[in-house]
């Protein structure tokens, strides 16, 4: 019996999916209900042993937030006995236990902290983030704060998102998942069959024809420079032919235009003949006005002695 041969794109798949199997039975589940215990003083009180320490580097921009609520970090971080420094020059953040730390875990909340808020988390979201179960995406950047089991289900639905899987498949599922959690008939009995099961449609790709190229012969020497554009009418004589063209062109403008120029002379020549054979305007003369005004004065004259007689005979 010949054996089947395997290629290297069906071992990839073997190994994702063992690889995910894993991933899976690692997750622990946790009960339905079931709270995390608050982690006291009174459970540490020594403290810790060794000191333990994180850095990460912020961009330029983030510099000036970062100054302003540094102070804020600081208070929110020393109730856990963790320190926090803020180095412009190097533009880093670090964070470090003290002899008053007691909680191991908070270092690395804090190491998530900054880390946030170097990649542009404002500090009230940070804050919210490493308290309740919420989920922020800025930039390239995803983050999930909450339950073991949300956070798990959010995990999935990021991955699958990035291997381009659209969410509302995942969402679906949850949906219906939420639904027969509430019926307690079901609780204990596989929900299979209840789930809808989504096709994966590879699309096939447009057949592009191969270009066949053709290789030309090598040669040493560099290619001769291509004729310009005169060259070429000066072989095929089109040159001189267009010459002449534009001569005659040129002598047809200079004809056309002293046309003109001696059309608008002739024009001008005969007005100003004409205007020499215009009469001039007759001023009107000013005999006939002239008695009127003697007649206008006479009876003034007359109408002013009157005026005195009267004044006379009333003296």
């Amino acid at each position: 019996m010949g054996k089947k041969k395997h290629s290297f794109e069906d071992e990839q798949k073997d190994k994702n999916s063992k690889k995910n199997q894993q991933e899976e039975h690692e997750y622990t589940e946790m009960p339905v209900g079931w709270k995390e215990p608050q982690f006291t003083k009174e459970d540490n009180p020594h403290g810790l042993i060794a000191e333990s320490s994180f850095a990460t580097l912020f961009p330029k921009y983030r510099e000036k937030y970062l100054q302003e609520c540094w102070p804020l970090v600081k208070t929110e971080l020393s109730k856990y006995g963790i320190k926090a420094e803020l180095d412009l020059v190097e533009g880093s953040m670090t964070v470090r236990t003290t002899r008053d730390a007691y909680d191991p875990y908070m270092i690395v909340r804090a190491r998530d902290l900054i880390k946030l808020l170097a990649r542009s988390v404002t500090y009230e979201q940070a804050i919210e983030l490493l308290t309740n179960c919420y989920i922020l995406v800025h930039g390239n950047t995803v983050t999930a704060i909450g339950p073991y089991q949300g956070i798990r289900q959010v995990r999935k639905i990021v991955e699958e998102t990035m291997q381009n899987i659209h969410p509302i498949y995942n969402i679906k599922t949850l949906m219906i998942k939420q639904e027969l959690a509430k019926d307690s008939k079901l609780k204990n009995e596989s929900w299979d069959r209840f789930l809808p099961k989504f096709k994966s449609k590879n699309l096939s790709k447009r057949y592009k024809p191969h270009k066949v190229r053709v290789t030309k012969p090598y040669t040493p020497f560099p290619p001769s420079q291509p004729l310009s554009k005169i060259d070429k009418e000066l072989e095929s004589g089109e040159y001189f032919a267009r010459e002449a063209e534009r001569r005659q062109k040129k002598s047809e403008k200079d004809q056309v235009k002293l046309d003109k120029n001696t059309e608008v002379s002739l024009k001008r020549k005969k007005e100003k003949r004409e205007k020499e054979f215009i009469p001039p305007i007759e001023k009107q003369s000013n005999l006939k006005q002239k008695p009127t005004t003697k007649i206008d004065d006479t009876s003034k004259l007359v109408k002013n002695v009157k005026k005195k007689l009267k004044r006379l005979q009333a003296d």
